[in-house]
């Protein structure tokens, strides 16, 4: 039996507290904002469509698993597959895929800071259907983004060689994944599902796993493949620190700590891969780099901020776990 001495003051068990969160806060800092550099990696080994099967049948399939060992409900009905099935292939394969794609040409960090605009996106979309509304703030954070997207892809506008005209277009295929994603962040936040966060989000992997397959077999991604083992350690960085540990360190924190603090992963995602990709794959960061960052940034803070003052954005945080960066 503890004695008094022994028993844990709450002086210690606030600073326990406080550890946790801390280390939730760097997990999904760092494995989300990683996960750029590890698909540039994985995606040299597997073509794109190939890895987004691998890595989400693979992800699905253990986060499933999981809920059914710990009790949680799995079972879904007919309507809810086929929403499950919308959002999985708008995030994931119309989302995941064509980023894997794009990032057989451009940097890791690039890619990054296109995706960041997703929340913009998001945030337009919902105005256009009759959703939120945009106050002042947020059309300010909107007009600010697409400053910010054009910032980056000046170089390239301004190049008037094969190359740069290719990235443009890459780039420009990667706005339509982005616009993808926030489709696919919009249906998930306005469905009503039978299942829990943990399970919806293992159901969209694995469904959108098994499209992501199905295309991979059409293309003929299985022959291009090489299977080194280099390749399946992208794969198993991604689905075990992308998918499972970031994704659940992301849950914990939504049930622990204000929504305005969670949401900070949005503006610190893009800067890690941006970091990472400069640190281990020497990629350049210019000027329009920077500026475009920054103003990106900026825009998503705007945005995000716009909703938080309607109150409204701890629900999606909680009705759309798919839809965090690239995980």
């Amino acid at each position: 039996m503890a004695t008094v001495s022994q028993l844990p003051t709450p002086h210690q068990g606030e600073q326990s507290h406080r550890l946790r969160i801390g280390v939730s806060f760097a997990l999904v800092y760092f494995f989300w904002g990683s996960t750029y550099l590890a698909i540039l990696i994985a995606v040299r080994h597997f073509p794109a469509a190939l890895l987004g099967g691998l890595r989400f049948l693979i992800a699905g399939a253990l986060m499933l698993g999981w809920c059914a060992l710990t009790g949680t409900k799995i079972a879904i009905s007919g309507k809810d597959a086929l929403r499950l099935l919308l959002v999985g292939v708008l995030l994931l394969t119309g989302g995941n895929v064509v980023l894997a794609w794009t990032e057989q040409f451009i940097n890791s960090g690039l890619a990054a800071m296109i995706v960041a605009v997703v929340p913009i996106w998001v945030a337009l979309i919902e105005a256009l259907i009759g959703g939120d509304r945009l106050n002042p703030r947020g059309w300010t954070g909107l007009l600010l983004g697409i400053g910010g997207l054009a910032v980056l892809l000046w170089p390239n506008i301004a190049n008037g060689s094969p190359m740069g005209r290719r990235d443009l277009i890459v780039s420009l295929v990667l706005t339509l994944g982005s616009l993808s994603w926030a489709l696919g962040s919009v249906f998930s936040r306005r469905f009503q599902l039978g299942v829990g966060p943990f399970a919806a989000t293992g159901w969209e992997m694995t469904l959108a796993g098994l499209v992501n397959g199905v295309l991979a077999l059409a293309v003929g991604d299985f022959q291009h493949a090489d299977w080194s083992r280099t390749g399946w350690l992208a794969i198993a960085y991604l689905v075990t620190f992308g998918s499972l540990v970031g994704f659940t360190a992301y849950i914990w924190l939504l049930e622990h700590v204000p929504t305005p603090k969670v949401a900070t992963y949005a503006y610190v995602n893009p800067v890690v891969a941006v970091f990472l990709g400069w640190l281990l794959r020497g990629e350049r960061i210019d000027r329009y780099m920077v500026i475009g960052m920054v103003v990106i940034i900026v825009a998503v803070a705007l945005v995000t901020s716009s909703k938080l003052r309607s109150g409204k954005l701890q629900t999606k945080l909680q009705a759309s776990p798919c839809e965090a960066g690239a995980d």
